[in-house]
């Protein structure tokens, strides 16, 4: 199993998501790694009523294994986009900057 695949079926376990989206950014970054960036658009009931601080910890905890500096990690940056239900129905998810290092 790929990481993308890992991550979505951990988030979609943990979370049961009304909407997922995992997009892999890798290609806009420096570097050889194919699998290494990400963005996660997700909207669940369970964010209802949680800071931003508060879902990204929710997050990053169901995500440790993927996210770890040293052993089996895989994964340098994962942009989070975390909504509500609600606060979906208003949202625009902005585009990712490019990387820097891409265009050196």
């Amino acid at each position: 199993m790929n990481t993308a695949d890992r991550i979505e079926q951990r988030v979609r376990e943990h979370f049961s998501p009304q909407h997922l989206e995992l997009h892999n950014e890798s290609h806009m970054h420096a570097g050889p790694a194919t699998e290494s960036h990400f963005k996660l658009v997700l909207v669940c009931a369970a964010f209802r009523g949680l800071s931003r601080v508060r879902r990204h910890q929710a997050v990053y905890a169901t995500l440790e294994d993927e996210l770890q500096s040293r052993g089996k990690g895989t994964v340098h940056a994962l942009a989070l986009h975390l909504y509500s239900p609600e606060e979906w129905q208003q949202t625009v998810v902005p585009d990712s900057p490019l990387c820097e290092g891409k265009n050196k």
